[in-house]
């Protein structure tokens, strides 16, 4: 049933969204400073293309003082912004009874863009 969901992820968006995450951390990963949040985009488009099975994990050691900072950067540079739009996008997914399993993807990477250092990425 997850090779099925994440096929129509694919055809329906997913690859975009995950295009858009790995050109982002390339950009990113062209200066010194951006590396850190390239390498957590990369975590981000590597949960956009395949979502279904997998899920994030928050690590004992993200409450230290780095991880927190780097998640305050992250917000206020536009991981917000991210969020957001994939609130909005599992919002108007969940309205439909079909769209609900895609609606419920996009809340699962709502809460990365939230939040991305400290996490990683799990299979189920």
């Amino acid at each position: 049933m997850n090779f099925l969901g994440n096929l129509i992820w694919l055809i329906f968006g997913g690859l975009i969204i995950a295009i858009e995450y790995f050109v982002g951390s390339i950009i990113l990963m062209i200066t010194i400073v951006g590396i850190p949040f390239g390498i957590q985009t990369l975590k981000m488009a590597s949960l956009a293309l395949w979502p279904f099975g997998r899920d994030t994990v928050l690590h004992s050691r993200a409450s230290g003082c780095l991880y927190i900072l780097m998640n305050i950067i992250w917000l206020l540079c536009g991981g917000l912004w991210i969020a957001i739009t994939h609130a909005i996008f599992g919002v108007i997914l969940c309205i439909t009874i079909i769209g609900i399993p895609f609606g419920l993807q996009h809340f699962k990477l709502t809460a990365i863009a939230l939040s991305p250092f400290g996490r990683d990425i799990i299979s189920k």
